[in-house]
């Protein structure tokens, strides 16, 4: 078994979901008393979150490549950032390690187009959706189309997102818009919907809707644990 370096943090809540199911993962595996070896780095969100609205990104990307950095030093055989969002910066990251980054498109890229679906729906921070670093990424490994929210839904998603998913607030008011959102994708033409930010999961799950949803963090941690035990 490998050991997973974790970059946490962005947002703490979905970082803990992270830690959860790579030890369940890891138990399911081996049984007994096994658990993850996971080393992790939990930056200060606020201070990334400044970054970001600054349009600082190759602050951001220096700041969490000296944290990989240091994740690899301690002994971590592989790289996780635990958030969607910041795989923006994850060129950066990947200039100054010599162990894989695994990226967390790639790990929610394989598992559709395995599913043998074509269209997609995308939620996430407005980044995310709307710049080319993810959606570009899924066209070109993995030939998915991949559609996005009407523009004031985009807005509707980032603000909540920030204002309350991250700061571990999650109502039924915002829940019935989310799936609202969806089922607007579904008219679009979405055979399934990606769930681009860390924090959504929390917030609704496969049971709240008959589309296909894909949980970013829960497919990024499988990925990891097939590395880890490859």
């Amino acid at each position: 078994m490998k050991t997973i370096g974790l970059l946490g943090g962005m947002s703490w809540e979905s970082t803990l979901l992270y830690y959860q199911l790579l030890n369940e993962g890891v138990r399911e595996r081996l049984g007994g008393l096994h658990s993850a070896k996971i080393l992790m780095h939990s930056v200060d969100f606020a201070e990334i979150e400044q970054f970001q609205v600054n349009g600082q990104w190759n602050e951001a990307g220096k700041k969490l490549a000296d944290a990989a950095l240091g994740l690899e030093r301690s002994g971590a055989d592989m790289i996780l950032i635990c958030t969607n969002l910041m795989h923006k910066v994850a060129p950066v990251i990947e200039s100054q390690i010599n162990v894989p980054l695994l990226h967390i498109a790639d790990a929610a890229g394989q598992t559709i187009k395995a599913q043998g679906l074509k269209k997609v729906g995308l939620l996430g921070a407005r980044y995310t959706m709307e710049e080319d670093f993810y959606r570009q990424r899924l066209l070109d490994n993995f030939d998915l189309d991949v559609i996005i929210p009407a523009p004031e839904d985009r807005e509707y998603i980032h603000q909540t997102i920030f204002h309350e998913l991250c700061q571990g607030k999650f109502t039924a008011e915002t829940r019935k818009s989310y799936l609202a959102i969806i089922d607007k994708l579904r008219v679009q033409g979405a055979e399934g919907v990606i769930l681009g930010c860390t924090e959504i999961p929390l917030l609704i799950s496969q049971e709240d809707t008959t589309l296909p949803l894909f949980n970013t963090a829960a497919l990024h941690v499988q990925f990891a644990l097939e590395h880890s035990f490859a």
